[in-house]
This record gives structure tokens, sequence and C-alpha cells, in this order.
């Protein structure tokens, strides 16, 4: 497969709506990685790393920070709705965009319906006179409608969303913090006993933590939608810029402290894998209703989730389509800017993939979970690989100065790959991980036999 010629670096103009503002951006970048993943996936990290699960944290977070500041580097120097789908085809030719594109739109639709499935669990426990699929229908129409009528809708519902997260957020560091120091109602100071005690920081050593970065590293995926809508601000070069900028400073202070947090006020051992370690702090606290409270809290970040991968779903077929990547047909743009046939055909795709949740969970749908699990390295991968390329094209040819840059370039960028390959490995050694690797590589494959295909009938064309 060839490399495209080089083509010139500055933003084509989009013929989507410019409805979104910098708070939609900034709150985007804060919600989109604040879901399910954090909140009960957590437990998963704690009961292997203990305390350690703060420094696998630290280095999770390393990463998807690195990667951002490469993508927003990119973005903000030539900001298009398919992101590092666009910044592959340039740096590396149609094979690649056409690669990256289309393998995100599908783990993005795929994600969809197991989030869809699991708000519609939740709703179902609390009125179980609605039956789960009714639930995942109107959550479907709901979305669906928010993204079809205007994208300042899409931004509205997920500011709104993202303040919901990022408030208990907040609130949980401020109780765990005065607890911490003994300053709630019939709570005597820790210090940092939890720390030190049963088993020391790392109980289960520097093993434990690699397995805790393997727990959490992809809960740090979706931060990439925020370079995605960045096309459909007033200024999105700037926007990008001050959105990624934000976003994984406030992000890492989230996670990692509310770790420390979680793993100072109880012991480790008092974690389990699949219970939400927040409800069992609160639980501990004597906050009454604290298993509800953040039942609803999963629920709102679970429907902000699906809400965002339809947004980036659509967007990426979109901008697949407007490369002749995807049918022409997927191009037809309402009069408010909105790619109709690209989110109908996205939330079609998401809605066969909750059908088939709800039918096959332990089969069908769990192959298809798998085929994407490790899809997000891939996505990343390109996207650094791509900056190295691109780096010296976008100092030549841009007209000024670019908004983000990135560190010690280029060797934080071989560094975030070489942590990347790292993760593959230790996946590839885990009896748990190894069939995501293994799917998720042959899925890849696939992909990459199809654009090879096209590339071959393109010379011949």
């Amino acid at each position: 497969m060839h490399d495209a010629p080089p083509t010139p670096l500055a933003a084509e103009a989009e013929p989507l709506e410019h409805g979104l503002k910098q708070r939609h951006l900034t709150m985007l970048g804060l919600g989109g990685v604040i879901g399910a993943g954090l909140f009960v996936g957590s437990g998963a990290g704690v009961a292997v790393a203990g305390p350690g699960i703060v420094l696998s944290y630290l280095i999770a977070g390393a990463l998807a920070t690195l990667v951002m500041r490469m993508l927003g580097e990119m973005s903000s120097a030539m900001p298009a709705s398919g992101s590092f789908s666009v910044h592959a085809e340039r740096a590396l030719g149609r094979w690649a965009g056409f690669s990256v594109g289309w393998l995100y739109w599908f783990l993005l639709v795929v994600v969809l319906a197991a989030e869809a499935t699991a708000a519609a669990a939740i709703a179902h426990g609390w009125l179980p006179a609605v039956p789960q699929w009714g639930w995942v229908l109107v959550f479907m129409l709901v979305f669906t409608a928010a993204n079809l009528v205007a994208v300042k809708n899409f931004g509205e519902f997920e500011f709104w969303f993202a303040a919901l997260k990022v408030g208990a957020l907040v609130l949980f560091l401020l109780l765990g913090t005065l607890a911490i120091f003994g300053l709630l109602p019939d709570t005597e100071p820790v210090g940092l006993t939890r720390l030190t005690g049963d088993g020391g920081f790392l109980p289960n050593g520097w093993s434990g933590v690699v397995s805790g970065v393997l727990a959490v590293v992809f809960a740090f995926g979706g931060l990439e939608v925020v370079t995605i809508a960045a096309a459909e601000t007033d200024d999105p070069a700037r926007a990008v810029g001050r959105a990624v900028r934000s976003a994984v400073v406030r992000i890492l202070f989230f996670y990692v402290g509310s770790m420390l947090v979680i793993v100072t006020v109880l012991p480790w051992t008092a974690q389990q894998a699949g219970l939400s370690p927040y409800v069992t702090v609160l639980d501990s606290l004597g906050v009454p209703s604290a298993g509800r409270i953040m039942e609803i809290v999963v629920f709102v970040a679970l429907l902000s989730a699906l809400n965002a991968n339809l947004y980036g779903a659509s967007r990426m077929v979109f901008s697949l389509a407007e490369r002749g990547e995807a049918p022409e047909g997927l191009l037809r743009v309402t009069d408010s800017g909105v790619p109709r046939r690209a989110v109908l055909a996205s939330v079609a795709f998401g809605f066969a993939s909750v059908l088939l949740n709800l039918r096959w969970p332990d089969s069908v749908f769990l192959y298809m979970l798998n085929a994407v699990g490790a899809v997000l390295l891939f996505v990343w991968g390109l996207i650094a690989v791509s900056q190295l390329r691109l780096r010296r094209r976008i100092e030549a040819e841009a007209a000024q100065r670019p908004a983000l840059r990135m560190w010690a370039f280029p060797w934080l960028t071989w560094a975030a790959l070489a942590a990347m390959a790292a993760v593959l490995v230790l996946m590839l050694n885990d009896d748990a991980a190894r069939p995501q690797v293994l799917w998720s590589g042959g899925a890849t494959a696939a992909v990459l036999l199809v654009a090879a295909v096209r590339e071959v009938r393109s010379r011949r064309g």
C-alpha cells in the first residue's frame, strides 16, 4: 500500500453547523471519559493493585495525556470532523484513514449498545413495569432526536451530563478528604495508615500495578471525541487547544485524586471487583442511600457516553463519506448542518447491536465486544505515527505557530508508542485480556485487507 501524495494541511470548510461553544467542548473533554468504567470498573483495579492503583492510574493517565497532546497538536493545525482518521490519511495514505475511521466507528456503535443495555437495566430496576427493551428504545429515540435537530442540542446534553458527573466527583473528593482528616461527624483521622497497612502500598508488587494498568487504561477512551467535535465550533484551532489542555489536567486530578481517597479512607481489601468502590466509601461514611445516589450517577454517565458515542460515530462516518471511503448517500446534511443520514446509519447499527446484546449477550455480542476490546490501542498507535509524520509538515506549512505542540518531540511520541506495545504484550500474556487482543487483531486485519483491496482497485482504475 502506497502513501498518498502530500496534501495541503489547511483545514477545508466543513458543511456542518458550527453550533458548539467552548463550554460544550471543555465539558465534553471532562465528561467523555468519566463514565461507568471509573465509577464501577475501578473496583477491579483496586482489587488487583491495592493502593498501587494510584500508580496504575498515573501511568494510564500519562499515556492518555500524551495521546491527547499529539492529537490536539494535529487537530489545532488542521481541524476536521474525521479528526485522527483525516490525520492518518494525510500522514500515511488512504488505507490508514479508511482503516482507523471504520474501526473507530465500529468501536463506538458496539460500545453504544453495551451502554444502552446497561442504562436500560438500571431503569428497569427502578420501573420494572417497563421492559428492558422498552427503555433501550426510549433512549435510542431520545438521543437520535437530539442528534438530528442541531449540534447545539448534543452540546447541551453533554454539558449538563458532564456537569453532574463532575459535581458528583467533586463532592466525593470533598467528603473523602474531610473523612481522612477526621472532620466529619463520628470519624477519626486515618492519615496514611491505609496506604501502608494490609500488605503495604504495593501488596501485590509491581505486577499488581501492571495488572491495574490493564484494568483501567481503556477507561480513558473517549477523549478523542473532543477533537471530532472541535470542527463544529466557531474557532476550531483555538477551541481544541483549550479543551485538550484543560481536560487532561482535570481528568488526571479526578481519576488519581478519587483513587487516592478510596484507598486512604478504607483498606483496599474492602473493595471488590464489580462493586463500585465509591459506594463502599460513601456507605462507610454514613451517607444515606449512597448506593442509590451512585446508581443515578452511573445511569447519567451511561447516557452521556451513549450520546457522545452516537455523535462521534455519525461524524466519523460522515467524514469517511466526504473522502469517498463510505457511501456517498451519507453526505446529506440538513438545513441546520446536521449529517442526518450519518446519524441514522450509526444509530441503526447501534440498535442492531443492542438487539444482539439482549438476545445473545454471552455469544454473538461477546465476540463483538472482544473484537473492539483492543481497537483503541490501534487508534492511539496510528495517532502517534501520524503525529511523527506530520509534525515537520505542520511546522513548514502552518501560517503561524500551532496552538498546541507535543512535548519533547519526538522522544515522548516514541515513548508512548513503546508503552502501547507493552500494553499489548501484557494483554497477550493475560488470560482474561488475550481474547480481546486476538479478536481485535482479527477485526483490524479484516479492515486492513479491505483497505488493501481498495488500494489495488484504485491503482488499476
